[in-house]
């Protein structure tokens, strides 16, 4: 079993600018990137706009990751939900095991679940303020 901790960039409907960027200030590498577009439960109610906003995304900087999304529709982005902390672990046990135990005394901003980006996570501010996301992701 593997745990590591990633930062997570949340933004405004800048995602793919922020991407070009990182890309030339510090080499970053597209790993994967997903519209809400591409998502498959995406209600057809949903403007162009949104669904081409980035609901996830994974860069490679140096020997190290990091995530970014848009805020669904571009809204505002919460004080302290710019940058999160994005704990990855290979098993949805555990992943499970640290969402519960950050979400004590805390709060729950999404309930822990399967995505169609990965078979589980979740969202929680824990007691000191800090919000986190656990993500599971299996390896091939």
């Amino acid at each position: 079993m593997t745990v590591k901790l990633t930062p997570y960039i949340t933004l405004e409907g800048r995602v793919k600018e922020a991407i070009q960027f990182y890309e030339q200030a510090i080499g970053a590498q597209v790993l994967s990137m997903m519209t809400y577009g591409d998502m498959p439960d995406m209600p057809g109610t949903f403007t162009d706009d949104l669904r081409s906003l980035v609901a996830h995304a994974k860069l490679k900087v140096g020997g190290t990751e990091l995530m970014l999304s848009d805020a669904p529709g571009g809204s505002p982005v919460e004080t302290g939900k710019r940058v999160t902390i994005c704990v990855t672990t290979n098993d949805v046990e555990e992943s499970k095991r640290i969402y519960e135990a950050l979400r004590q005394e805390g709060q729950v901003n999404m309930p822990f679940k399967e995505e169609p980006f990965s078979p589980g996570f979740g969202d929680v501010t824990d007691k000191f303020g800090v919000t986190f996301q656990i993500y599971t992701e299996l390896e091939d």
